[in-house]
This record gives structure tokens, sequence and C-alpha cells, in this order.
């Protein structure tokens, strides 16, 4: 094991996958977004970013929103819009375009793909000012099924604890979490509790760290997570997680570590404030034993190749406990604290012009309503005017025809 954190190879690594991917990959081919989102996240954290040129970071945001899934004419297929992991299926949307003539039958967006588009668009610098938020949104909403869950595609798929984590997700980006029935959602994850204390991907299903950190997030994120767990539940799921450290983390009971659970369990510690129980030292001298200072990255376990996962998983086990000069991450969104502050001011510039409209039409409002009281009054001035005009002829009128007067 090389115990120097190689650096400048991971971040040869990442930048390579941006530009080239060996074949074993292309198994991944309808989920290149998400392989994306590692290589973007990893050099975020890497404080590296700038080894991509503004002509290279544009071109990689070009390129997401020709994945975005955007409403036909008729609004038909509002339940599979979002984003699509590639063009594997042979549509491309063109950009600015906000409306299609017509939907292909078998174009549909993809839950983890939209969340990981956005956050690679957050990253990037990019104010999502092209995402048609609404239909992300009734994508997103399309996807709950009456138990809580979310599947991942309009014309199913397995539906499970990651998925409702996507949903937080896409949610907490566009700042609106109206697609989801989080009273459901936050019925199923409560089912998934399992009788040792952490989460599994759904009903009667074994404790993992992966839907246990999804589970964890998604409920801070809709911002239930200590109003959820009574303290006896978050005690056990607190013994749980601290138990998956034997040297890394593990996922399950009696396995091996994995590079991968160092982030899984690691954060999901850190947004039950109880990190610190951490073993530090133990834990990165196993992710470094994982790193391959050849070619760069992480592998799942010492000596195997490294892989984007575990390569991203790595890092942001090692970021959590703040080494290295990495950058710090925001766990429950699984991206930095720079590109959550991004995301932030965008949110107030949505906010701030949400302001402005409300304003425009309070202001429309009242022009209207003053408007018709200035009719009204002067409607009335003009029969009174009239009635009495009409009094000073016939008031006279009849006193002459009833008292003779000449």
């Amino acid at each position: 094991m090389d115990s120097t954190f190689a650096r400048k190879k991971h971040i040869h690594f990442f930048t390579r996958i941006l530009q080239i991917l060996p074949n074993r990959y292309s198994m991944l081919d309808t989920s290149r977004l998400t392989v994306t989102f590692f290589a973007l996240s990893g050099l975020d954290i890497l404080g590296a970013l700038d080894t991509l040129t503004d002509t290279n970071k544009q071109e990689i945001i070009d390129w997401i929103y020709s994945l975005q899934v955007i409403p036909n004419r008729s609004k038909s297929n509002l339940g599979k819009c979002g984003f699509r992991g590639s063009t594997s299926n042979g549509v491309t949307t063109q950009q600015y375009v906000k409306v299609t003539d017509s939907a292909n039958a078998y174009d549909s967006s993809h839950i983890a793909m939209t969340y990981t588009g956005l956050a690679c668009l957050l990253i990037l610098g990019d104010d999502l000012r092209l995402v048609n938020k609404y239909a992300c949104l009734q994508g997103i909403k399309a996807l709950q099924l009456p138990d809580g869950s979310f599947k991942s595609t309009y014309d199913g798929s397995e539906n499970d604890m990651r998925f409702i984590y996507c949903a937080c997700c896409v949610c907490s980006i566009l700042d609106d979490f109206s697609a989801i029935d989080q009273n459901a959602a936050t019925s199923f994850m409560l089912k998934a509790l399992s009788y040792d204390g952490a989460f599994g991907q759904g009903q009667d299903q074994e404790s993992h760290g992966g839907s246990t950190f999804c589970a964890c997030a998604s409920l801070h994120l809709m911002g239930r997570l200590h109003r959820t767990l009574s303290k006896k539940k978050m005690k056990r799921l607190l013994h749980w997680c601290v138990n998956r450290q034997c040297k890394g983390f593990h996922g399950r009971a009696h396995k091996d570590d994995d590079t991968c659970y160092s982030f899984w369990i690691g954060a999901s510690l850190r947004l039950l404030g109880q990190y610190d129980l951490v073993e530090f030292k133990e834990n990165e001298s196993f992710i470094l034993s994982t790193q391959d200072v050849i070619v760069g990255g992480f592998g799942k376990w010492p000596q195997m190749h490294p892989d984007a996962l575990h390569s991203y998983m790595g890092i942001c086990g090692l970021a959590l406990m703040g080494l290295y000069n990495l950058d710090p991450i925001e766990p429950a969104l699984n991206i930095t604290l720079r590109a959550k502050t991004h995301m932030d001011s965008v949110h107030e510039k949505w906010r701030e012009l949400r302001k402005q409209k409300q304003l425009v039409t309070e202001r429309s409002r009242q022009r209207t309503k003053s408007g018709s009281t200035i009719d009204r009054t002067h409607t009335g001035t003009v029969v009174l005017a009239f009635v009495l005009g009409l009094g000073t002829i016939i008031v006279p009128w009849i006193y002459k025809t009833y008292t003779g007067a000449s």
C-alpha cells in the first residue's frame, strides 16, 4: 500500500473519464450522465475543475441539456420528462427548444439521471435557466407509487429507497417539494426500518449501507430526520452505523470493507451528527490501500482496478474527514459546499423573481379594483346629477299643476 495521496493521478483519472472510457464501460451507455457526475464532482472535490477550459465546460453543459426530455405540445409525455442518461435511444433535444412536436414512445427520463444531470449543471456553475422545472417536477410526480416509493422510469422498474433519494435531491435542487407525497414516502421508509435498526431497500429487506444513507438523506432533505425517528430508533441506527467500521466500512453485517461505504456510512453518521465516532486513521488507511498510484482512482478493494464509482466515493470518504485539502461536501446532496452555495444563490434569484411577479400581479389587481371603484363612483355621480336635473323640471310642474299657480 502507498500511503501517499496521489492527487495528480486522481485528477488525471477523472479528466480521462470525461474524454474516453475502456470498453468495459459500454454496459453503462444508458447511464453516461451518472458517470459524468462522478468525474465532475470528483474534480470539484479535488479543487481541479479549472483543468477544464471554459469551452470544455460549456460543451458538457450543452450536452447535458441535449439529454433533457421536454414535453410535447399535447403534454401527453409529462410523466416521462426529466433527463435521459444518454442518447442511446437516438433522441437528442435541440438547445433552446421548449416543446417538441411529437414524443418518441421510447424516450423517457430516468430519475437518477435527472438528479445527476442537475447536479452536474450546478457543479459547472450553470444557472439552470434552461431547465423545464415544471416538466421535471411532473416527471418526478408521475414516478411515485401508492406505497410512497418511486420507480426509476415511467414505464416501470424496481422501486426502492434509491429512487426516493433521487426524487428528494431533484426537488431540493429545483426548490420545490410539491411533486412528492412526503407522508407516503416517509411511511415507506419507516416500514423499511429493519429489526437491527438500519434501513433496507424496502419492507422486510436486509439493512444496507446504501439504502440507509438514502433514507437518512431523504428524511434530512425533507426536514424530517430528527422528528421522524424517535430517540430509541436514532440510537439503534447510530449503533448499526458505527458497527459497520472494521478498518474502513462495509455495507452489511459480516461483509468485507468496501471503499464506497466510507461515504455511504460516513455521510449517514454526518447527517446524524455523530461523525466524530469514526476512527479516522483506520478509515483513511483503508481508503488509501485501494487507490491506484499508477493510473489514479480507487478500487472497491485493495489490488482491484479503479472504477468511476469507487474512485468518486473514495474521494468523498476522505473529504468527509477533512483530509488532503479536499473541498468539503454537503453530504445529503453529495456535492461540494461550493456547488451547494451556488445552488442557494440560484434559489435566491428564483425567489426574488417570484416576489417581483407577485408584486406585479398584486399591483395589477389593485389597479383593476381601483378602476372599477372609480367607474362606479363616476356612474353614481352621473345618475345623481341626472336625478337632480330632472327634479328641477318635475317639481315646479307638479306644484303648478296641483295649486293652479300661473
